[in-house]
């Protein structure tokens, strides 16, 4: 039986990807889960995050491989990244970029990531995906190994394009490579109910019936109609430092994994 998988996904950069893979992966991990933290970015934003300043030569991109399997173990390249809890990353580098190239040629191409993480199932109780921001082969791998997908967004119109072509690739993912493949939500980040723009994007988004993910909405909309927004620093619908929200985040992603359990 594959590990329990989670893909952070979405092909804008900048929404929150990274943060919100590092953040739940602690918060989880802190919960007691065992975590698989995998960077499949070759930017390596994750890798950095996590205090990784060096994965060359050992790294997703070697156990990968490219036309041909790898030749690395991914025992060999997984760093604790946490003394005293179960959380342990899978770092990425810039060679990852040849790797996607190299996949292009090869037999099962879409399914690599899958077989690498049914390798590895019973040390983890979930692996959570960083996944790059395009929609090429490394997305497509992660999207095709993972049994559920969290969107991170900003809240602009203009992002409502992007959104419906990547639920759109979502569900030609589940046509064709992994029918199983479950979308938690979108999940808006970086949220000030003081901007107008942003109070109305969240707003086309729910009369457009985008499936948001309902972490802190309700509460800050409310205070918002009543005027308790007075800080000086934005008030987000979703911040990984926010405790309020990661803990509203995190007990949304343990209901959805205790359903896959035996």
């Amino acid at each position: 039986m594959n590990v329990r998988t989670l893909a952070i996904a979405n092909h804008k950069a900048g929404v929150g990807k990274t943060s919100t893979t590092h953040a739940l992966g602690t918060a989880l991990a802190q919960n007691g889960q065992r975590i698989l933290l995998i960077d499949f970015d070759p930017q390596a934003n994750l890798t950095a995050f996590c205090g990784v300043e060096d994965a060359a030569g050992a790294s997703i991109a070697e156990v990968i491989g490219g036309g041909l399997p790898g030749k690395i173990s991914p025992w060999d390249i997984l760093r604790e990244i946490l003394p005293g809890l179960y959380l342990f990353l899978a770092p990425a580098d810039l060679a990852l970029a040849a790797t996607e190239l190299g996949l292009g040629g090869r037999m099962g191409r879409e399914f690599v990531l899958r077989r690498l993480l049914a390798g590895i199932a019973r040390g983890f109780d979930l692996a959570i995906i960083d996944c790059p921001s395009n929609l090429g082969l490394l997305t497509v791998n992660a999207l095709t190994a993972a049994n559920g997908v969290i969107i991170p967004t900003f809240p602009q119109v203009d992002a409502l394009r992007n959104l419906w072509l990547f639920l759109g690739t979502l569900e030609q993912i589940r046509r064709e490579l992994n029918p199983d493949l479950e979308t938690l939500g979108i999940l808006v980040t970086y949220f000030d109910p003081r901007l107008t723009h942003h109070r109305v994007a969240v707003e086309v988004m729910q009369a457009v019936r985008l499936p948001l993910m309902p972490i802190g909405i309700k509460r800050r909309e409310i205070q918002a109609k009543v005027g308790e927004v007075e800080t000086e620093e934005p008030t987000a619908i979703y911040l990984p430092n926010a405790p309020e929200e990661q803990a509203e985040l995190v007990e949304v992603v343990e209901r959805w994994a205790a359903k896959g359990q035996p």
